[in-house]
C-alpha cells in the first residue's frame, strides 16, 4: 500500500473529523484488492436441496481450492463524523448506489392491521359462541404471545382483553367504562395497584389502539405512575395541555423534571403532535431553566404558583443575561450545564426485551447539571471535586482543539460545508444538498455521516449555544424545527425516535459552541450490535439520497 498522506493539518495533529477548515468535507473511500490464504484442511461437500425439476443444488462453490483472490470490488466509503466522539460512518457503495436508484426505498410500510378476535372468530367460529370466550382465549394465551399481541394488534377488543389480563380494574356502574385501577394495601399503609403482569401491563398500555379511557386508568392519569408532584403546567385552546413532574428519586442527579401531553391530550403518534403542543413542552423546559437559575443566582427568588406568560420567560431570561454580564466571573453557577432530551415511541419484545423509551407518550426529560461534585471517598486534597459530564462538554473540548491546529472556528466552518456539500459518491448528476429544512434562524440537516441511519440534526446560523442565549424568537425556530423534523421521520415511518440536546455551559462565554440537537431513529433491522458499541455506524444510503427523500416527506405548514 501507498504510504498515507500526512500534509493536511487535521492529520498532523490528529482531529478525526470530516470538516476542513476551508469549508468542505473529507470522505475516505475503500476499494479492497487482496489475496486471501485458503488454510482449509478438508472439503465437506454436500446437497443443499433441489431444483423444481429434480436437479441437486451442491455447495461445491463453498469449497474453493488454492488462494482466493478477492478482487477490488465497489468498496465502501468512510466518514468520519464532524464530532469524532460520535464515531465514524461506514457507506456501502454497492447497496447505497442500489439505493441511491430507487429512493421510496428509504421508508418503512405502516404496520398491517390485525385482529386477534376477528382470526379467531374466522377459523374457530364454531368454538367460540361469544365475544366473552373470545376474550377469555386471549386472557389464556402464553404471556410471550399475549405481549406479541400487546405490541402489534390493532383491536381495541384484543387489547382491552389483554389490559384486563395484566391487572385489575374498577369500573363505573352507568357506562360500564374503567373508572381506575384496583388498588391493595400494603403492610406500611401505603397501596399499590393490583398488576398481576408488569411486561404486559406496560406493552399493552402503550399501545395507541388501546381505549383512551384504558389508557387514562392504566398510566396517564395523574399519579397513576406514582406520587411525582406536578409543579407546572401549560394549556392552549385546541385541546393542548402538558404537565410538569418532577422526579426527585431520580437517575438523574439532582433530579430532573418531565413535561409531557396530559391525559386529556393524548398524543401517541407524532402526527398527532400540534405546534401548540410543541410550544407547551418546551415552554415549560426553558421557564423551569430559568427558574432555577433565577433563582440560583438571586436574581429573582419568589414567584406565583402559575406558569410565566413568553413576555415574562424572556425578560426573565435578559435579567439572568444582564446579571451574568456583569459579574466579572460567572463562574459560580454551581448548576451549570443544562440536560435535554425526549423518546417517542416504544416496543416490547415477547422476550422482555424493551426496545425504547418507558413511557407512553412523547416522554420529555430536562435538568439541571452540577459543576462539579465531591470524592465518594471523601478526599480532601486540591483534587477533592469531580467535574461533572454534560454531552455538550465533547463538543467544546473538540472545537478548541479545532480552533488550536487549524485557526478557523469549527462551526463556520461546518455550517460552510453543509452550505457547499458535494455528492458522497462524486456524482454531478444527483441532489447534493443536506439541508432538509431551514428558516432564518435555524436548519434541519442530514449530516454527512449519520450515526442512524436515518439521523436528523437542528442547528441555529446564528452563534447560540445554549437556551439562554436563545431569545424569543430562535426559540420559536427551534421548536418549530424540531416539530417538522420529527414528523417528517414519522411520515417516513419512523416509530421510535430519541432526541437530544448539546449544549454549552452557561457560564462558558463565547467559544464559538452552537446549541445542536440530534434525532436518531430506531429501525427495524438497527437495534445495534458490535460495530455500533465501537461507534462505527454503518449505513446503505447517501446522506444526500436521505435529504432528498426527507424533504419529499417534509409535512407542510398547515399540516401543523
Amino acid at each position: 500500500m501507498k504510504a498515507d498522506p500526512v500534509d493536511h493539518c487535521l492529520t498532523k495533529n490528529l482531529l478525526r473529523t470530516c470538516v476542513r477548515p476551508d469549508g468542505r468535507f473529507i470522505v475516505a473511500h475503500h476499494r479492497s484488492s487482496f489475496t486471501a490464504a485458503n488454510l482449509r484442511g478438508h472439503q465437506r461437500i454436500g446437497e443443499l436441496g433441489r431444483l423444481e425439476g429434480g436437479q441437486p443444488v451442491s455447495n461445491q462453490e463453498n469449497f474453493p481450492e488454492g488462494p482466493i483472490e478477492a478482487h477490488e470490488t465497489d468498496g465502501v466509503y468512510e466518514i468520519a463524523n464532524p464530532l469524532p466522539f460520535r464515531g465514524v460512518t461506514f457507506i456501502g457503495k454497492g447497496w447505497a448506489d442500489a439505493t441511491r436508484r430507487n429512493l421510496s426505498s428509504i421508508c418503512l410500510p405502516p404496520p398491517a392491521d390485525f385482529s386477534m378476535t376477528q382470526w379467531l372468530r374466522d377459523h374457530l367460529a364454531g368454538h367460540f359462541a361469544s365475544s366473552r370466550s373470545l376474550a377469555g382465549f386471549i386472557k389464556d394465551l402464553p404471556e410471550p404471545l399475549q405481549i406479541a399481541l400487546a405490541v402489534n394488534s390493532t383491536d381495541p377488543q384484543d387489547l382491552i382483553a389483554l389490559a384486563e389480563a395484566a391487572g385489575e380494574f374498577v369500573y363505573d356502574p352507568d357506562t360500564g367504562n374503567p373508572a381506575g385501577l384496583r388498588f391493595v394495601s400494603q403492610a406500611n399503609g401505603n397501596s399499590k395497584p393490583l398488576i398481576h403482569d408488569l411486561p404486559l401491563f406496560e406493552a399493552v398500555a402503550n399501545n395507541p389502539r388501546l381505549p383512551d379511557d384504558f389508557k387514562d386508568a392504566m398510566v396517564l392519569r395523574p399519579g397513576a405512575q406514582g406520587n411525582s408532584p406536578i409543579v407546572g403546567e401549560w394549556s392552549s385552546e385546541g385541546g393542548s395541555h402538558v404537565y410538569e413532574y418532577l422526579r426527585y428519586n431520580s437517575y438523574i442527579p439532582w433530579g430532573h423534571f418531565a413535561a409531557n401531553m396530559a391525559n386529556d391530550a393524548i398524543r401517541y403518534r407524532a402526527e398527532t403532535l400540534t405546534m401548540k403542543d410543541m410550544t407547551g413542552m418546551r415552554h415549560l423546559y426553558y421557564q423551569r431553566t430559568f427558574v432555577r437559575l433565577a433563582q440560583m443566582l438571586g436574581v429573582l427568588t419568589n414567584f406565583h404558583q402559575k406558569a410565566l406568560s413568553p413576555r415574562e420567560l424572556e425578560a426573565l431570561r435578559m435579567r439572568i443575561r444582564d446579571h451574568l454580564a456583569k459579574r466579572q466571573d460567572g463562574r459560580d453557577i454551581p448548576m451549570n450545564g443544562v440536560l435535554w432530551g425526549w423518546n417517542l415511541g416504544f416496543d416490547y419484545t415477547p422476550s422482555h426485551y424493551r426496545m425504547h423509551a418507558s413511557h407512553q407518550q412523547v416522554h420529555q426529560q430536562y435538568a439541571l447539571i452540577p459543576r462539579h461534585a465531591p470524592q465518594a471517598d471523601g478526599a480532601t486534597d486540591d483534587q477533592e471535586w469531580v467535574p461533572t459530564y454534560a454531552c455538550g462538554d465533547q463538543i467544546d473540548t473538540f472545537i478548541r482543539r479545532y480552533r488550536e491546529s487549524t485557526g478557523v472556528d469549527f462551526f463556520t466552518a461546518y455550517i460552510d460545508a453543509l452550505e457547499h456539500n458535494t455528492r458522497t459518491d462524486g456524482r454531478t448528476d444527483g441532489d447534493c444538498d443536506l439541508v432538509v429544512f431551514r428558516d432564518e434562524h435555524v436548519m434541519v440537516f442530514v449530516p454527512k455521516a449519520q450515526t442512524s441511519q436515518w439521523e436528523l440534526q437542528i442547528i441555529p446560523t446564528t452563534p447560540v449555544g445554549n437556551v439562554l442565549e436563545a431569545d424569543a424568537v430562535m426559540r420559536a425556530s427551534l421548536d418549530w424545527a424540531l416539530l417538522m423534523a420529527v414528523r417528517t421521520l414519522w411520515n417516513m415511518g419512523a416509530r421510535m425516535i430519541t432526541t437530544f440536546e448539546y449544549s454549552k455551559r452557561l457560564d462558558a462565554g463565547h467559544t464559538g459552541q452552537r446549541l445542536l440537537y440530534s434525532l436518531l431513529p430506531r429501525l427495524p433491522e438497527s437495534p445495534g450490535a458490535f460495530s455500533e458499541a465501537q461507534l462505527r455506524w454503518i449505513t446503505g444510503h447517501y446522506p444526500e439520497d436521505f435529504a432528498t427523500i426527507c424533504r419529499s416527506h417534509r409535512p407542510s405548514p398547515e399540516e401543523l
